[in-house]
């Protein structure tokens, strides 16, 4: 289905056309004065010069032969020579109409769809989800749903990280701790037990103790690099142990995530992309990319064009361990080999910019990756308490996911039980909806690269630009198609009755409900699932000036109420299929 603005950019062009003019300058825009008109065009002004002609006289001659258009109800010539533009009330009706009955609202899908592979949520196992893993989980997830939803074929991967110091950390500690473990006897050869010698929180409370250990004993330090090293080499008893972090900690990360409404396609981490590396560094050396400088095995990534110092790319370090950006090649490689994807996304925050650059341009250098294929870093900025510095708990530190989570919580519920009458299991069900709106639309309505504000606050507010005012204005189009069905109205009848707006804010609301198609690409190309907020804040604002100026359940004319009530049906699934791409949903009652 074509986009609204297309249509009537292509009206605006043949009457160009008509008249003698090149058809291009028919170009229309949303009007900059809503109070004239609802769209203009300048095109006349364009070309005044082309044609050594006065714009209004131009603009004249166009406005002639638009005298019998379908599409607009007005066409005025204003000086100098602008066209300001009304549409007919019956055009937007029918595409409406339209809109309604075509799949995903006529939004028109890839023709071609893409293999396209989304990077995001990055966790370290055997550590507890904070704050900082946020924007990355919410924007990914994001991401994933509108680049699904426009026809391509997605594939999110949550990118553990499992393979690095910390292991190494954990085994040292856990056997100082338990020597007595099989895993730790060199001349073992049994079966080594299913259950893990420890659980999440004990997992919890042994990283941070070790890490903060090697920062002050040189020894441990030195243990826990060995016991990197043999667990990358293959020790038996330490892949043993291995196994067990990454069951007990994924099964946490996915309860996390799960409350957050975030899921992933692959759970893959650093060790997945671990066999790729040898043959990967082989590849380089023997092509002439990677050489050694000062004990370290490196690839030029500079370029003539930079003008900012950009170090090589390190592959290896003087004593042979891969480092980040060795796992990151690696599962670039372990990617192209299982999805020959034609772009790869990496949501992450700001600050990792010059090591994706590196990564990226070491990559094509080598031809990792086909030359066509898109790599691209989406940088996030940091959300901020409301001192303006990064968001911390009462006491300094940082804080856990989902304490975060369930503070936004308490508050929704406070909120809900001060301002309804309703018994605390089912406020405390609602509240869980609605929080989950609060935080991850307080988030997503930002632009991802810019820092933000936590304001638990205004975040948790029924009014304004947040997700309680966007759920609100949901239920109540609920509750409006729910009394009408109650009142022995046909709701199935009603559904496919959708005629001309019979007034303003109804064709308003109608105006805004037809730049879906538009407004869904729009996010799509920019990546930007801000564009999908400000799209639905303006929707609940059409619905509700339409609302308090329409009595819709009391309305006598039955043609007309079963109009309104269809309309409040297709408001409500365009809203709903748009908060569905944020990643929350709404209650049934609020």
């Amino acid at each position: 289905m074509k986009k609204l603005l297309d249509l009537i950019s292509n009206e605006m062009k043949d009457a160009f056309e008509a008249a003698g003019y090149d058809r291009e300058l028919g170009k229309v825009s949303v009007s900059n004065r809503p109070d004239l008109c609802e769209f203009q065009c300048n095109g006349a002004m364009a070309g005044a010069k082309q044609y050594k002609k006065a714009p209004i006289m131009i603009a004249n001659d166009v406005a002639a032969k638009l005298a019998d258009s379908k599409v607009f109800d007005k066409v005025d010539a204003v000086a100098p020579g602008f066209l300001n533009l009304v549409i007919k009330n019956e055009f937007i009706g029918d595409y409406v109409k339209e809109m309604k009955n075509s799949s995903k609202f006529g939004l028109e899908e890839a023709k071609e769809p893409a293999s396209i592979v989304i990077d995001y949520g990055g966790p370290n196992v055997a550590k507890p989800l904070h704050i900082g893993h946020l924007r990355s989980a919410i924007i990914g997830e994001s991401l994933k749903r509108i680049v699904r939803f426009m026809g391509h074929n997605v594939t999110g991967d949550v990118h553990l990280g499992d393979w690095g110091l910390q292991m190494g950390l954990i085994i040292a500690e856990l056997e100082l701790r338990n020597p007595e473990l099989p895993y730790f006897d060199d001349n073992f050869t049994g079966e080594y037990p299913t259950e893990a010698p420890f659980t999440i929180s004990e997992l919890e409370e042994i990283y941070p103790f070790a890490s903060g250990k090697s920062k002050e004993d040189e020894a441990f330090k030195a243990k826990a690099l060995e016991a990197t090293k043999q667990l990358q080499s293959g020790k038996r008893g330490y892949r043993a142990i291995w196994k067990h972090i990454m069951e007990v900690s994924v099964t946490d990360l996915k309860r996390n995530y799960e409350k957050l409404g975030v899921s992933f396609d692959l759970w893959y981490g650093e060790s997945d992309a671990d066999p790729y590396i040898p043959q990967m560094v082989e590849d380089m050396k023997r092509d002439g990319y990677a050489y050694m400088s000062e004990g370290a095995l490196v690839v030029d990534v500079k370029e003539e064009t930079d003008k900012k110092e950009m170090p090589p790319c390190m592959i290896l370090k003087s004593d042979g361990a891969a480092l980040y950006e060795t796992t990151d090649l690696a599962t670039i490689k372990q990617r192209v080999e299982d999805f020959n994807p034609s772009s790869i996304l990496y949501v992450a925050d700001k600050r990792q910019e010059l090591h994706f650059e590196q990564v990226f341009r070491c990559a094509r250098k080598t031809k990792l990756i086909r030359d066509d294929a898109d790599l691209r870093f989406i940088g996030f900025g940091t959300m901020n308490g409301k001192n303006g510095k990064p968001f911390k708990t009462r006491d300094g530190g940082v804080m856990r996911l989902e304490n975060l989570i369930k503070e936004v919580e308490d508050e929704m519920l406070k909120k809900i039980m001060d301002n309804r009458e309703i018994d605390e299991d089912s406020a405390r069900q609602i509240a869980q909806t609605v929080a989950l709106a609060a935080l991850k639309y307080g988030d997503l309505s930002n632009q991802a690269s810019k820092d933000y504000i936590f304001d638990i606050d205004r975040f948790t507010s029924f009014e304004g630009d947040t997700g309680p005012y966007i759920l609100y204005t949901i239920v109540r189009i609920k509750s409006i198609l729910a009394k009408y069905k109650e009142n022995a109205g046909d709701i199935e009848s009603a559904l496919d009755a959708i005629s001309s707006p019979v007034n303003e804010s109804e064709k308003q609301l109608m105006m805004v409900l037809a730049k879906f198609n538009a407004s869904i690409e729009n996010a799509y190309e920019e990546l930007a699932p801000h564009k999908i907020c400000a799209y639905i804040y303006e929707i609940a604002n059409a619905f509700n000036h339409f609302y308090h100026e329409t009595k819709i359940l009391s309305e006598e004319d039955e043609a007309k109420k079963k109009s309104w009530i269809s309309l409040l049906a297709l408001t409500r699934d365009v809203l709903e299929t748009a908060i569905d791409l944020l990643g929350f949903s709404a209650p049934e009652r609020m």
